[in-house]
């Protein structure tokens, strides 16, 4: 899923660089709401994983 995160993010800057300011906002957009669905499942991943006694270190 972060591959899909660095993927959006170098279309928004070559997009931003060529002067596409509607593909680069629009592929800035989609980058951070992927992102923060990765960050969403990796706290809930985590908070799972600590729950089932699996987290002990």
């Amino acid at each position: 899923m972060l591959s899909w995160v660095v993927t959006f993010l170098i279309v928004a800057l070559v997009a931003g660089i060529l002067g596409f300011g509607g593909i680069a906002g629009a592929s800035m957009e989609i980058a951070k709401i992927i992102f923060f669905v990765a960050l969403v499942l990796f706290v809930i991943s985590a908070v799972v994983g600590l729950a089932r006694g699996r987290g002990n270190v």
